[in-house]
């Protein structure tokens, strides 16, 4: 059978749910484990998690391209994204890359800047950088869905383009009727169309919260 892009898209309903879950559990489990006195202090230190929290996410999608170019793609094809109207911070790979390559891209950031992270907040008492932590845990929430719906498939290929939220995976396989917890089957094509190549682009609304966030964090933190 003829290899084609058998094209996915998230499903931002799921995802949010899953979002949800995780942020409550690690909030649960600090509270436990911790101390949740803890908690308290965020309210305190707020403004400084949200001006820190931009940087912290993009920091997020800058791991995932570095796994990308790390284990064979090219770093010309890698694209990064801001489309907050959906949800979404991006780091795109608009070639093909195996499913190694994705696998281990997926949990860069949940490992580097979530776990360890965490771990680290824990260990020296550092309130600001477990609340990051926990953020980048809980914005990993489509890395993780992607991470288990991947690891079950076999012999495929991996590939992104100007869909922020969708992908394609290349396979000889029929993989339309493949049920993959979170994400939505929308089309099977023989080639990707990419047109945008762009480094970075940041939508409109992205660029109001931005401002937004950040005034937010400058008034919470010295008024």
């Amino acid at each position: 059978m003829k290899k084609k892009y058998y094209l996915f898209e998230m499903n931002m309903n799921y995802l949010n749910v899953v979002s949800i879950v995780l942020f409550f559990l690690c909030i649960v489990v600090t509270a436990l484990f911790y101390k949740i006195g803890i908690i308290h202090n965020w309210d305190y230190n707020m403004g400084i998690i949200l001006l820190l929290m931009i940087p912290y996410l993009c920091l997020h999608e800058l791991l995932h391209s570095l796994a990308y170019v790390l284990h064979g793609a090219k770093f010309k094809n890698v694209t990064y994204g801001a489309h907050l109207e959906k949800g979404i911070l991006c780091c795109l790979c608009k070639q093909n890359i195996s499913k190694r390559n994705i696998l281990t891209s997926l949990l860069y950031p949940f490992v580097i800047i979530g776990v360890i992270t965490y771990i680290i907040g824990l260990i020296f008492d550092l309130p600001i950088l477990i609340a990051l932590s926990i953020v980048n845990i809980s914005g990993a929430a489509g890395d993780l869905v992607m991470f288990a719906a991947f690891a079950g498939l076999k012999d495929f290929e991996y590939s992104e383009y100007d869909n922020p939220t969708a992908f394609g995976l290349y396979s000889e396989k029929d993989l339309s009727k493949k049920k993959l917890f979170g994400l939505n089957y929308i089309g099977v094509e023989d080639k990707l169309e990419i047109k945008d190549l762009k480094k970075v682009t940041i939508s409109k609304t992205s660029i109001i919260l931005f401002i937004i966030i950040i005034l937010v964090g400058i008034l919470y933190t010295f008024i």
